[in-house]
């Protein structure tokens, strides 16, 4: 059985792969509240030039335009890829509850895999890594081998 995790996280990667489409890195993430997805983004810094199109703060700026405010109180994140500083301190100044991320980022995880802002005395959302590792890792992986 699929667990509800597992489900949101394939709604994730729906995301990635129209980032994928664009060349971009193929990274999705959507925003859930009360069994409601509120926001679907994806990666789009290529096409947009600019250093904060990430999809987590893209989800991020739909859910406070939909809930009307700046704290996304009961929302969980899920992404397909571990988020960066940048991403991991926004979700903490949102107050999102919850992270759901599928595969770790080596070079600039911020929730446990480089640094672990969670060790900081901020606002501290629940963390749960690996949902789909390995399909999150692969579309990735696929992604830059592409490239080479």
């Amino acid at each position: 059985m699929i667990s509800q995790d597992e489900l949101y996280m394939r709604e994730a990667l729906i995301e990635a792969k129209k980032a994928e489409a664009e060349d971009e890195v193929p990274v999705g993430a959507i925003i859930v509240r009360n069994g409601e997805i509120l926001a679907r983004a994806y990666n789009t810094r290529e096409k947009d030039k600019n250093a904060l199109h990430h999809a987590e703060i893209k989800a991020i700026n739909e859910a406070c335009k939909i809930l009307g405010g700046w704290r996304l109180v009961g929302c969980t994140l899920y992404v397909t890829l571990e988020p960066c500083p940048m991403c991991a301190g926004a979700i903490i100044n949102s107050r999102i509850e919850r992270v759901v991320y599928g595969a770790p980022d080596n070079k600039a995880g911020a929730f446990g895999t480089m640094i672990n802002l969670t060790d900081y005395p901020l606002f501290k959302p629940q963390i749960t890594p690996f949902i789909l590792k390995d399909e999150c890792s692969q579309i990735l992986k696929s992604f830059f081998k592409a490239k080479r």
